[in-house]
């Protein structure tokens, strides 16, 4: 049999065509194969398509043979399972700071891991209405940018901006640069967040990445007051990357919240019983509205015992927010 212009790409064909085309409820037989290989511009005879798939075997791709009337073959495991890739494109299409655009390029590609059928199973699966999605498409290089400045411990510069109510970007000190030392990118209630260190400003501060524009990665080395950082300790003082003072707040809670404040302030806390239905706990946090905003909705359950200059700050902002309601 002549060899056809495509016949050296017979191997890469077929490994195709079985990634593509077959799982667990879709098999082709060899005639099967033979066929969809001559799509390509291969001929092929069954003998050929049987050592074909050995090596393929034994190359690591896990190939099914199953023994009906005929010869059926599937691909039963890849990198991704179904589950897993229906986790990643919920994620996906769930996440505030991926664009619609970039949202369903990344889904397209992930379909690209599964069969065709299970493919269809995943966009059906991924379809979420109403979904808020970021506007800012730049967004990516960003990211790439600050994680190889906190790699290489270099300074960056870019600008910070906000939106007017046209939807237009309005940039912060005139759209003077910042200049800042970055030290690790934190994820928060699907924002990037990039946590900084200026060298005029003892505290850390935050900066939306979406919000972040011309980011640029700068030859001048890291400030050395960046030292280690514990990013899981440090999300546990801080409520909706908020900055400002860390303070011990002391609280007496209701049993009933035991569960959000572990969920808040992780396993490793004290909670201390105070009579039959509450327990005191001590907790470092970091004062912000979002941090108060927490407190208020408990009501009665959660107190604040300590400090006082917090109970006073919390009865100002009760009292600006009574105020409200009697216009």
């Amino acid at each position: 049999m002549p060899k056809s212009p495509n016949q050296k790409l017979k191997l890469l064909y077929l490994m195709r065509i079985l990634l593509t085309q077959t799982d667990e409820a879709h098999m082709l037989s060899v005639n099967d194969l033979i066929s969809k290989l001559a799509e390509y511009g291969v001929a092929a005879e069954r003998k050929t398509i049987y050592d074909d798939i050995e090596a393929l075997r034994l190359y690591g791709i896990d190939i099914v043979m199953v023994k009906s009337k005929s010869y059926g073959y599937y691909v039963a495991s890849r990198d991704f399972e179904l589950p897993e890739l229906k986790l990643l494109a919920d994620a996906v299409q769930s996440s505030n700071f991926i664009t619609e655009k970039k949202s369903k390029e990344l889904v397209k590609k992930l379909q690209n891991l599964a069969s065709a059928h299970d493919a269809k199973k995943l966009q059906r699966q991924v379809f979420i209405q109403n979904r808020v999605k970021n506007m800012n498409e730049s967004i990516y290089y960003s990211v790439d940018t600050l994680h190889e400045a906190i790699a290489e411990s270099k300074k960056i510069s870019f600008q910070y901006f906000d939106y007017n109510i046209q939807k237009e970007r309005v940039f912060r000190r005139d759209g003077a640069r910042y200049t800042v030392n970055p030290v690790v990118l934190a994820w928060n209630e699907g924002y990037y967040y990039l946590i900084a260190h200026s060298d005029n400003r003892e505290e850390l501060t935050h900066y939306r990445v979406d919000k972040m524009s011309g980011v640029e990665k700068l030859d001048e080395s890291r400030s050395t007051a960046v030292g280690r950082f514990d990013l899981a300790e440090y999300s546990k003082k801080v409520f909706g990357m908020f900055g400002g003072e860390e303070t011990v707040v002391t609280l007496r809670v209701h049993n009933q919240l035991v569960g959000a404040v572990i969920d808040r302030f992780g396993k490793d806390i004290a909670m201390t019983a105070d009579g039959g239905q509450h327990f005191t706990v001590r907790v470092r946090v970091v004062l912000s509205p979002v941090f108060y905003g927490w407190l208020f909705q408990f009501g009665e359950l959660c107190e604040v015992l300590s400090p006082q200059t917090l109970k006073d700050e919390l009865k100002i902002w009760a009292e600006k927010f009574l105020s409200q309601l009697d216009k």
